[in-house]
């Protein structure tokens, strides 16, 4: 549970630092500031008496200094942030649910709290509404901080981060009511991790706020631009216009997010979500760029509306046998899902009289993500016209054993899961492999030039996928040769081993599916990638060295597994070298 609680905390330091969280810092940053018009209060001098200075008590003290009210503004503001962020994530389902509310009953709270604590900031008798309920509170200045609390609480409803694996562990649970004592650990952690960039900012703005003379001799008028930008940003969310900026921001917290959410530990932690079913899907890897047999495609299950087709009828994957499938899990106020979208309209437009159906599986994170009429309504506005299925209560997301949005999951022509990639990027690479998968499909079919071939660098020159067989290795240098089924040592070669090459060292018996790590077991290879993976097997541990300095020791357990060697923030060419304890089995390299 320490571990999964460190996951959690990690996850949310990097998603409160991630382009999705940036319509609430200005808000968190204002509310950071003086919560009140009224200047620093003194406390009272009793009256002079007789004899006694003006100005001085009886006894010819000096009167009482100055002590103005400790601000705690920031501290209320991201409290409530949290609190209702973490309640409602969890149990917010099952509420509205039970009420019978509307769906996206949450999101019009929440926005008309932000527009209440604007008019209280533009109108004080407003604030003294707000604050009223905190007013009997015994702890002295509480009942003063009540409206900055009553802000986080509308922040935490509208506080919308980018979903990682830890995200999506925690929605999914709560969408299901399945909540158990490692979820609320999680969850706990998660919003603790996003309160600490939070309430660093907050305390920025309550600085700023103190020490520059502009705040304190025009607090008033402040006052009023900040419940001005207030009620304008309750606005731009309701309209959706803070959306553009986010998406026009690139998603500079990925590689973060990955290294820590979606490592070999997070994996096993947060892999209670998925049952034996489809299991067949776990044969492919994120982003392996190559097509490989994932079984066959679980059904579209669940579904509660089809928008984009005839009458709304659904879409049955049978019927698009001899066509090639795209399936995209997304949701609509998911910022990583809207950079995607571009992309996979632009396919949709150039192969779907080539052989290509693109289908949306909308599975919402949030529960005003459930409303039809809003999820129609974005898929006009991100100009979607392709099909896509609501997949409410998450049962296609679980049937293809999801944990990421954006998924792309490709289909070929006889039913098959060939590929799948989490996230965003990997765009070239994708839509070679579906033309692949038109031309396998249709070996006459004239497909039109490539759409994404600038897409991104990780493509481009990257080391192909490495097998460790006697049947399937290529690319190897050193001695002697690989000799099947006996131990045998091995020398690295004397000039270092080349670009997409790989080199033995110590005692290996090299097998038609894998190699085995004998006495002083070393491998080398030179890679171009962002990242180097490896499926191994047995019990023992790899210790990692990345340009001759040792970065990492893995922990291996149990039955092949792919493990994450290196995460890098960009490709880059790097040479690698494992140093296996024996028994070890080694399976291949994939790159991402």
């Amino acid at each position: 549970m320490i571990t999964l609680a460190l996951i959690g905390l990690l996850g949310g330091l990097i998603t409160a630092v991630s382009p999705c969280i940036l319509p609430v810092l200005p808000v968190v940053f204002l509310a950071g500031g003086p919560g009140t018009d009224a200047p620093a209060t003194r406390r009272p001098a009793l009256v002079a008496t007789s004899g006694a200075p003006a100005g001085d008590t009886p006894t010819g003290d000096p009167p009482t200094a100055a002590r103005p009210a400790r601000n705690r503004r920031p501290y209320a503001v991201v409290a409530g942030l949290v609190l209702s962020f973490a309640f409602f994530t969890l149990l917010g389902v099952t509420i509205i649910s039970a009420l019978g509310l509307p769906q996206d009953i949450l999101r019009y709270v929440g926005l008309a709290l932000l527009v209440l604590i604007g008019l209280g900031l533009i109108f004080p008798p407003v604030e003294r509404i707000l604050e009223k309920p905190f007013a009997r509170i015994p702890q002295r200045q509480v009942n003063k901080e009540g409206s900055a609390f009553v802000l986080g609480l509308g922040l935490g409803l509208l506080y919308v981060p980018c979903a990682g694996p830890v995200l999506a562990a925690i929605t999914v649970a709560g969408a299901r009511g399945e909540i158990s004592a490692d979820i609320v650990v999680l969850t706990v952690a998660f919003a603790l991790g996003t309160a600490i960039p939070l309430l660093v900012f907050a305390l920025a703005g309550r600085r700023v706020a103190e020490r520059v003379a502009a705040f304190r001799t025009r607090a008033r008028k402040l006052r009023v631009i900040s419940g001005i930008l207030m009620i304008a940003l309750a606005f731009a969310l309701a309209f959706d216009v803070t959306a553009a900026l986010q998406r026009a921001l690139p998603d500079y917290t990925r590689a973060a997010q990955r290294t820590v959410e979606d490592s070999d530990t997070a994996r096993q932690k947060l892999s209670g979500l998925y049952d034996d079913s489809n299991k067949e899907l776990s044969r492919c890897e994120d982003g392996v760029d190559e097509l490989r047999s994932c079984g066959q495609a679980p059904p579209l299950a669940g579904i509660s509306t089809w928008i984009n087709t005839p009458g709304g009828n659904p879409v049955d994957l049978a019927s698009l046998r001899g066509r090639v499938v795209l399936i995209d899990f997304w949701t609509y106020s998911c910022i990583n899902c809207q950079r995607s979208i571009p992309h996979i309209k632009d396919w949709d437009r150039a192969y779907r009289d080539k052989g290509l159906s693109v289908i949306g599986v909308h599975s919402p994170e949030f529960a005003f993500e459930k409303s039809a009429k809003n999820v129609a309504d974005q898929t006009r506005k991100l100009g979607i016209t392709y099909p896509v299925a609501l997949d409410n209560k998450l049962d296609t997301w679980d049937n293809y054993r999801n944990r990421f949005w954006p998924a792309k999951y490709l289909v070929d022509a006889n039913g098959t899961v060939r590929y799948f990639t989490f996230g965003e990027g990997r765009y070239a690479q994708t839509e070679n492999l579906i033309r692949d998968l038109l031309r396998q499909a249709d070996p006459t079919v004239v497909l039109p030039p490539p759409t994404d071939q600038a897409d991104d660098q990780l493509t481009a020159g990257r080391t192909p996928e490495t097998y460790l067989s006697t049947h399937r290795i290529r690319g190897y240098t050193g001695t002697p040769e690989p000799t099947e089924d006996k131990p045998v040592t091995y020398s690295y070669p004397p000039g270092g081993t080349p670009l997409n090459k790989i080199s033995l060292a110590g005692t290996w018996t090299a097998g038609y599916e894998h190699f085995t790590a004998g006495k002083d077991a070393r491998l080398a290879l030179t890679y171009r990638a962002q990242n180097a993976n490896l499926v191994l097997a047995g019990e023992g541990t790899v210790t990692v060295l990345v340009d001759g300095e040792p970065t990492r020791t893995i922990e291996v357990h149990g039955t092949p597994t792919l493990y994450r060697l290196t995460d890098h923030d960009s490709p880059r060419e790097a040479r690698l070298e494992l140093r296996l304890t024996p028994g070890l089995q080694a399976f291949a390299f994939t790159y991402g």
